[in-house]
């Protein structure tokens, strides 16, 4: 089974699902090639039936897709503070938790990625309502959200994600989209302690950086991975257009080292594009052409990565490592 492990629930509440979209800074200037990404328009967005819109154009990728069988819709957490007090004025988005384990129940495409910001006051409660609604894995921006899974007040509620078997899918590298709380959460080693209890951690981009802008952490994951058998990465936003990905980079995720350790996503509704890995020379003029041909942003991404170099296990490895009925 070939597994989408990072795709991106974006709603505006219409139809009842509790989501919000609120867009700030580069949000608000990227929204028009976001919607055109999963093939809507901002007449859409604003319309009164964007949530449906978004779900059947995901459907349709996946169902029209040669490369993926399933993609993990991932909820969005509000950013909180430590003694738990939500921040919504510093967030662009919100997902409920219910809405993407409802999307998953319904549809056997979908997978439903949760988020739990580990201080809210009910977070245990939380974490036991999405086990038992069939989670796949918890998702976080601990940036984003002010999460420092270091902190030993947290332990309880990692125990009992090891103890489920829940993977944490957590944002590492660069963020330029929304607003950041804490820049120093950006770097792997904010999951050594989860990964010390046992929790399986993927972190989402590898730690990469965009280039010139943002300190980059690839060196970090790849000095964790050798010494955390339970950390892996996935392979995000790495065929697009936010200069993370540069040719050192790909060299050792696509290496005998990291063989085994990384997971196919594509971070949609962010863009997929081959340009930035052909002007770096990590892929050839015509294989940019050919992949540019193709209209389902799912499989182009899928497709682009294997260009790059990464394998078929890639694709498969999800199935194995996320919390799979």
């Amino acid at each position: 089974m070939r597994i989408d492990c990072h795709v991106h629930i974006v709603g505006t509440g219409t139809g009842g699902t509790g989501c919000w979209y609120r867009p700030k800074g580069l949000t608000r200037v990227g929204e028009p090639f976001l919607v055109r990404a999963v093939g809507l328009t901002t007449r859409d967005l604003h319309g009164t039936d964007f949530d449906r819109l978004y779900v059947d154009q995901l459907l349709g990728m996946v169902r029209g897709s040669s490369l993926i069988d399933r993609a993990m819709l991932l909820a969005h957490e509000l950013p909180h503070k430590e003694d738990g007090t939500p921040v919504p004025e510093l967030s662009s988005l919100y997902v409920p938790n219910d809405y993407v384990l409802k999307l998953a129940q319904d549809h056997p495409e979908f997978l439903a990625g949760v988020s739990i910001h580990p201080a809210r006051k009910d977070a245990m409660e939380e974490l036991e309502k999405c086990l038992a609604g069939g989670a796949a894995a918890l998702k976080c921006l601990p940036n984003v959200q002010g999460i420092d899974w270091n902190l030993p007040r947290y332990t309880a509620f990692l125990e009992r994600m090891a103890e489920a078997k829940l993977p944490l899918l957590a944002h590492t590298g660069s963020e330029r989209t929304m607003p950041v709380m804490d820049h120093a959460l950006a770097s792997p080693k904010v999951l050594t302690r989860a990964l010390e209890i046992g929790v399986t951690c993927i972190a989402a981009h590898a730690g990469t950086g965009m280039i010139l802008l943002d300190p980059d952490y690839f060196d970090v994951f790849a000095a964790m991975l050798a010494k955390y058998p339970n950390l892996y990465g996935d392979n995000s936003a790495l065929a697009g257009l936010s200069f993370r990905l540069r040719p050192s980079a790909l060299r050792g995720l696509v290496s005998a080292e990291m063989e085994g350790r990384i997971l196919h996503g594509s971070d949609l509704p962010v863009p997929s594009s081959g340009l930035l890995a052909w002007a770096f020379g990590m892929l050839p003029w015509k294989d940019f052409r050919a992949a540019s041909a193709i209209p389902n942003p799912l499989e182009r991404d899928a497709r682009l990565k294997q260009m790059l170099g990464f394998g078929e296990e890639s694709f498969l490895r999800a199935a194995g490592v996320l919390r799979v009925a």
